[in-house]
């Protein structure tokens, strides 16, 4: 409690120790806490709201901040701060203390207190946030309410939340699939490619994914709906698989991976086909990426290739929440998650996505 009475709480949070060379590892993250922080908002100038995290997620994307970026390399966000940083209080410019920056990356939470008219204590919230117990949120436009707290509210880590989003805006807005097309999905059974999957089949397509293993294997064909999938660890020719699996050539394909996966799919796009680049995890701890060869396919066959980012389609989340909560009730999409239980085992969680050991999505339970 502050001298002027207000509640505080102490704050577990997950820290960058140190940024990162080639794959993480629990080394680079330590888990610390902090005690004295208030539980009230910014009063001022600034709308603001306090969230008490219950889930936080996990996702490819945040390696890329982990490493330091002098060079101007193009990143999609800023670098994680390392060291200690500025906590103010909720009078506007009082000092409080010397605190250090949790990972931010995306979280399920509560509302604890807010001066931002669209928020209330109490709301279920999921959003950017922070890898800690509680979060003070100041950049609200990516805070969003959750409408079905009937569903399990773990599933806005995933399928109802950003990596849902991912998927549906980039299948429907960058794809655009028609009924009869021929779709490959890389890393399939991940966060996002076991969703593309299913949206395309129910958009009437013939989809065909990679994993790694004969396990993820089984659980695309048999529980997600897929045509038909192989393990990319046991192909030893890519074009060959990819001939086989999908014998009239490809009309999207949604990238995951990047690397010699790309080039495979390049070479058995169709004419007129689509190429979305949602990312890279096959490059994202390689010292330097490797190129790609067979870009020269663009020109013939007129295909488009179009990276994308989900935060730009922000104001569809409406019309997608509505759709996919409603594809889940009807039983048309399977959710598979891992999750692990308490703020300490997220450095491994976050981890394990590089290791090729996570079916679904990776969270992290904190409450």
């Amino acid at each position: 409690m502050t001298a002027d009475g207000e509640m505080t709480t102490t704050n577990k949070k997950v820290v960058l120790r140190r940024y990162v060379t080639g794959y993480p590892t629990a080394e680079d993250m330590e888990v610390v806490a902090t005690p004295g922080i208030p539980l009230r908002a910014l009063r001022g100038s600034t709308a603001a709201v306090v969230v008490k995290n219950l889930y936080l997620s996990c996702d490819p994307w945040m390696r890329g901040r982990m490493t330091r970026h002098d060079d101007g390399d193009a990143v999609p966000a800023d670098d994680f701060v390392l060291g200690e940083v500025c906590i103010y209080a909720h009078r506007p410019f009082e000092f409080l203390m010397i605190d250090r920056q949790a990972l931010v990356n995306y979280t399920v939470g509560a509302v604890v207190d807010s001066t931002h008219p669209e928020f209330s204590a109490g709301d279920l919230v999921w959003g950017m946030s922070a890898w800690e117990e509680y979060t003070l949120v100041t950049k609200t436009e990516g805070l969003f309410k959750i409408n079905h707290p009937e569903l399990p509210l773990s599933y806005y880590t995933g399928v109802l939340g950003m990596t849902g989003l991912t998927a549906y805006v980039g299948l429907f807005e960058v794809g655009k699939p028609k009924g009869g097309e021929s779709i490959f999905v890389s890393a399939a059974a991940g966060a996002v490619g076991q969703v593309v999957g299913q949206l395309a089949k129910i958009a009437g397509c013939y989809v065909v994914g990679s994993a790694g293993s004969g396990e993820k294997v089984n659980l695309l064909k048999n529980e997600m709906g897929f045509d038909d999938a192989f393990n990319y660890k046991e192909e030893k020719d890519l074009d060959a698989t990819l001939r086989r699996c999908l014998p009239g050539g490809i009309d999207i394909y949604f990238d995951n991976v990047g690397g010699t996966t790309l080039d495979a799919a390049l070479l058995r796009m169709k004419p007129g086909g689509r190429v979305v680049i949602c990312g890279m995890i096959s490059q994202y701890n390689l010292p330097e990426h490797e190129g790609v060869r067979n870009l020269f396919c663009l020109i013939p066959k007129r295909i488009q290739m179009e990276g994308f980012a989900a935060m730009d389609y922000y104001h569809l989340y409406g019309r997608f929440e509505k759709e996919m909560a409603g594809f889940i009730k009807e039983g048309n999409m399977s959710v598979i998650e891992d999750v692990v239980q308490g703020i300490e085992k997220a450095p491994d969680a976050l981890i394990g996505l590089f290791s090729g050991r996570i079916v679904g999505k990776q969270l992290v339970a904190i409450a």
